[in-house]
């Protein structure tokens, strides 16, 4: 579902930051206006995926319905662990009780799927303009369900939010529900963030070479089997956008470990080493281990260096991952920064990203659409990373375009997926040169 909603219309400000993680000197253009995002539930996407026994029932319009089956392309035999208890109009106008229309739809569908162990109520903007307070319906139904399912609710409403934040607020939900570490409990790690189970199983792997044996994952592969969380909980985030859920861990004791995100050889190398220092693993082992997939991914970064060295990228605000995504095509990969633009800059999370960038990269915060699209056609970089929506248009003007959601999509963290995340830019500029031949 594509928002484009005017918030203000305030003209877009150039402003300093003032905060410590960011250098005084380095300008922040912060705008607000015009957007073109998913929304949060397109989340449920990945989330259903990786947590097996989860169901996410979204509270919404015939719209999000549609918006979240064309966007997971589900097979019309398929049985997914997502649905949409469709308001009408009825509800929408206080005809029937909405509340016990909600507890009859959430009754049949566990009386239908008895494997559903964690049961997520998801908002939506209809939900949200009528005020249901699914909160309490969360509560209420979870003492009728407990203990066979937990029923937990989050926003994924796209009034005011970029789509990635659907997983921010579905972990944030879960974390009150972590079991409490013990106070005598050694230092545990916790891995914050959604990855596909096989960048997953990796970097487990490389911990456990490391000697960090006791490694737990938010989310984990069964809802209903939530690591511990407590003072001794030292956690690294996987993914850029995690703000409320990394919040919501320190307010339980948790600290992060500040790192690069770990995309590319440096910003694997950098997340792994910090962990390690954290746990105080000797550091001659940490290289040992972390040798071989360093090798591995800058002999195949450096066959794709040539495509990509030289070439300007523009980043339009999507995913809140074009911070770190962009330093590392820049460092690794010799692109050119011409704008990073990113939702919301997370200044604390993206301090290490942000330090690495030159002094000429133009760094946006929030979306005018109309303003960026401006700055695109008046920079013409050789490639645009833009939502869906923007694309065609660009591409037919004759600007190069890479769809921002497939960078959520595909397996792109860690050492064995360097080569592939380069290759996702590549490809497109690959394909514009075999067409002007």
């Amino acid at each position: 579902m594509s928002v484009a909603d005017i918030l203000d219309g305030c003209a877009a400000e150039l402003a300093h930051d003032t905060g410590p993680a960011i250098a005084p000197a380095r300008p922040v253009l912060r705008e607000r206006g015009q957007r073109e995002v998913f929304c949060g539930l397109t989340g449920i996407i990945w989330l259903h995926r990786k947590m097996q026994d989860a169901f996410f029932l979204v509270v919404g319009s015939r719209t999000c319905a549609h918006l979240l089956q064309s966007a997971a392309g589900v097979m019309i035999f398929a049985e997914p662990r997502f649905a949409t208890a469709i308001m009408e109009e009825r509800d929408l106008a206080g005809m029937v009780d909405a509340q016990d229309e909600l507890d009859r739809v959430v009754n049949r569908l566990l009386e239908r799927r008895p494997d559903i162990k964690t049961l997520f109520l998801v908002g939506s903007c209809p939900s949200e303009v009528i005020k249901l307070d699914l909160a309490k319906a969360a509560q209420r139904l979870g003492a009728v369900h407990m203990p066979r399912v937990r029923i937990l609710n989050y926003s994924g409403s796209g009034i005011e939010t970029t789509f990635t934040q659907g997983e921010d607020a579905c972990l944030s939900a879960l974390v009150p529900v972590m079991p409490a570490l013990a106070a005598d409990a050694p230092k545990e790690l916790l891995i914050v963030g959604s990855l596909p189970d096989i960048v997953e199983d990796q970097f487990l792997r490389l911990f456990a070479e490391m000697g960090i044996a006791k490694v737990g994952c938010l989310p984990a592969r069964n809802a209903r089997d939530l690591p511990s969380v407590g003072p001794g909980t030292r956690y690294l985030l996987a993914q850029p956008f995690l703000g409320e859920t990394a919040m919501a861990l320190e307010g339980r004791g948790a600290q992060r470990i500040e790192a690069l995100f770990p995309f590319g050889v440096d910003g694997t190398s950098d997340w792994l080493r910090a962990a390690a220092e954290a746990f105080g693993i000797d550091r001659a082992l940490t290289e040992q281990v972390i040798a071989p997939g360093r090798a591995r991914a800058a002999r195949a970064l450096a066959n794709l260096r040539p495509q990509l060295e030289g070439k300007r990228i523009t980043f339009l605000p999507d995913s809140q991952l074009e911070v770190p995504l962009a330093r590392f095509l820049q460092d690794e990969l010799g692109m050119e920064l011409v704008e990073v633009g990113t939702p919301y800059l997370h200044r604390a999370h993206l301090a290490r990203e942000l330090d690495r960038f030159g002094p000429n990269v133009r760094l946006s915060e929030g979306q005018h659409l109309d303003r960026q699209l401006d700055r695109v056609r008046a920079d013409r970089p050789d490639i645009t990373v833009c939502g869906l929506g923007l694309a065609n248009p660009l591409e037919g003007e004759g600007l190069t375009t890479k769809w921002a959601i497939e960078l959520v999509f595909s397996p792109i963290h860690g050492f064995d997926q360097a080569a592939d995340l380069a290759e996702l830019f590549a490809r497109p500029l690959r394909r514009r040169d075999m067409l002007e031949v």
